[in-house]
Formats: structure tokens, C-alpha cells, sequence
């Protein structure tokens, strides 16, 4: 079986190097850009990367510009490196369609555990299931989601959380329930993340977008019934 590619984008060369070192001892194969104009370059060139790790403060195109000119085209996932750890470069980045957000300094260790944690759940959804509920259809396999038929672009993260929703139709879900199955990993944060992506899916999903049910004080619920 072909090693899975990660593309990490980083102007610093210790910490590519550090990243690398780490990745490959978990059998990735890894490709290094040194500033945002080479990290396009590379994912253009090659259909094959699985994940990108992609720093925000870089030379010649920032993170946020790499993420925004891949997101017209693919929906591969995407971990954002910031030393910044500000609130709205987060959001910048959810917005954008970010998938997890990692502040430096952080532990080689973790970043593996979360690089680890997406690849495995973006390769476990590939079974040929597709979910229907209220007008909406996720083809699992072929990670798309159509609305009364007409296909509508979400993130990876996204799709996973709809799909998180679709299968427990009717359950109250804590958001600490949703971070542990959705994003897989203790999340040390508080709930702006759920919300982010929760905000960003009700507008894309339109009036579906009201299934999602707010309950406050806890979380989510899915439910399809009169809108």
C-alpha cells in the first residue's frame, strides 16, 4: 500500500524538519514548502497529498491565501500552524475552511495524534453508504452532499459533522460528545470551534440548516420536522 502524502508548509527549516522527522517515523511520506508560492506549486502539481500542515506567518502568500486558493478546488483536509493564537485569525481560518488549528509551541507528539486522528476517519468514510434524511443526501463514499438534489461544496469537517448529525437524528449531542467523535481528540479549548463550523453549516445547508437544533447550555440536536 502507498505511504500517505503530507505536504508541510513552513518558512522556518527546524520546524519542517521537526514535523518531518516525526511524520516519517509513522511511515508518511512527506513534502516541505518553504513559503506559501511553493506549497501551491506542489499541491497543484501533485492530486496525491492527503493532509496539509500549513503555517500562517509565511513570505510571498501567507497560510491564509493557501488555504483559500486550494478550498476552490479541494476539499483535502487542513491543519493551520499559528504562533499568534488569536481568536479571529481562528475564525479567519474556519471560515476559510480550515479543518483544526494547532498553536506553536506545540508538541510533535500531538500534531501526530491529529494528523493521525483525520486521515483515519477521512479513510474510514469511504464505505459505498449514503445517508438521507429531510431532503438531504450524503454519498459517503464520493464525499458529496446534494439538497433536494443540487450538490452544495462543504469542507471535510463539515461533511464529517453533518454526517455526525445525520446518523444520530433525534440525540441530544453534548458539544464535548461532538468534539471527541468528530474531531476525534480531547480538545482543550472551549466551544467556539462547534460553533464555528455548526454556524457555517446551517448557512450552507439553507433552510435544512434549521434540522440543526440548538439546545442551549449543551449542544446540537438533528431533527427533521417542520421548518
Amino acid at each position: 500500500m502507498d505511504k500517505l502524502k503530507i505536504l508541510v508548509v513552513d518558512d522556518e527549516s527546524r520546524m519542517r524538519k521537526l514535523v518531518r522527522d516525526f511524520l516519517k517515523k509513522k511511515d508518511y511520506e512527506v513534502i516541505e514548502a518553504a513559503d506559501g508560492e511553493e506549497a501551491l506549486d506542489y499541491f497543484f502539481e501533485d492530486k496525491s497529498i492527503s493532509l496539509i500542515i500549513c503555517d500562517v506567518m509565511m513570505p510571498k502568500i501567507n497560510g491564509f491565501e493557501v488555504v483559500k486558493e486550494i478550498r476552490q478546488y479541494s476539499q483535502v483536509p487542513i491543519i493551520m500552524l499559528t504562533a499568534k493564537g488569536e481568536e479571529s485569525d481562528e475564525l479567519n481560518g474556519f471560515d476559510l475552511g480550515v479543518d483544526e488549528y494547532i498553536s506553536k509551541p506545540f508538541s510533535p507528539k500531538i500534531l501526530v495524534a491529529r494528523v493521525e486522528a483525520i486521515l483515519r476517519r477521512s479513510n474510514s468514510l469511504v464505505a459505498g453508504e449514503v445517508l438521507e434524511a429531510g431532503g438531504i443526501q450524503l454519498d459517503i463514499a464520493a464525499h458529496e452532499v446534494k439538497i433536494d438534489g443540487s450538490p452544495i461544496s462543504l469542507s471535510f469537517k463539515e461533511f464529517e459533522l453533518l454526517t455526525y448529525f445525520v446518523m444520530n437524528q433525534g440525540v441530544a449531542l453534548s458539544r464535548e460528545k461532538i468534539l471527541n467523535n468528530v474531531w476525534n481528540y480531547d480538545y482543550f479549548g472551549d466551544a467556539r470551534t462547534i460553533d464555528t463550523h455548526v454556524k457555517k453549516l446551517r448557512s450552507k445547508l439553507g433552510e435544512k440548516g434549521d434540522y440543526i437544533k440548538t439546545i442551549w447550555g449543551m449542544g446540537y440536536k438533528f431533527e427533521v420536522g417542520e421548518q
